[in-house]
């Protein structure tokens, strides 16, 4: 019996029917990882990208005076950033903070951390100052992007959800209004 095992055994050793199939079998999951890593951080830069695209174009009415002459609230600007925004964006995950200050050297320019409540969602409350005429404007469009397969791509997010937090940041003087 032990010699027929031990036969079997060799026999199983020097097959050598099933070795590509193994090979592959083993060379085909990091490179399906490596894959999936490029498309999802393809798709990061591309959100990233419209996002700062929204922002500049929500921006520029800030910066002629047509959202303060119009008196827009915080959720109407919000509103307005999320038109700007292609449809991969859902409006109520969109976040807008917008400082105004005298000069460049008072502006705050400290990074925006989110922070989440016991359901998961964010619970920071943002500003809105769109300021005046010849002031100095900082507005920081921001998004929660949900990165699949987060936990094994750990690189990939930075928030402790499991997402990735898209800002776009636009800093400009506004013109001075008539």
């Amino acid at each position: 019996m032990a010699a027929a095992i031990r036969t079997r055994l060799r026999a199983f050793v020097a097959d050598r029917r099933a070795a590509t199939a193994v090979e592959f079998a083993i060379l085909v999951t990091p490179l399906l990882f490596l894959v999936l890593a490029a498309l999802q951080l393809a798709i990061i830069f591309f959100a990233n990208q419209w996002l700062e695209t929204a922002a500049i174009q929500a921006g520029r009415q800030l910066m002629t005076g047509a959202d303060q002459a119009q008196g827009m609230t915080q959720s109407q600007f919000q509103q307005a950033v999320c038109a700007k925004a292609p449809a991969m964006f859902s409006c109520p995950g969109i976040m807008v903070d917008v400082q105004s200050a005298s000069s460049y050297s008072t502006i705050s320019t400290t990074p925006l951390s989110l922070t989440y409540d016991s359901a998961g969602n964010v619970s920071n409350t943002w500003t809105y100052s769109p300021g005046a005429g010849g002031d100095i404007v900082i507005l920081r469009v921001m998004y929660d992007w949900p990165v699949i397969a987060a936990p094994l791509l750990p690189g990939l997010a930075n928030q402790p959800n499991g997402s990735r937090l898209l800002v776009a940041t636009a800093v400009f003087k506004n013109e001075p209004f008539q």
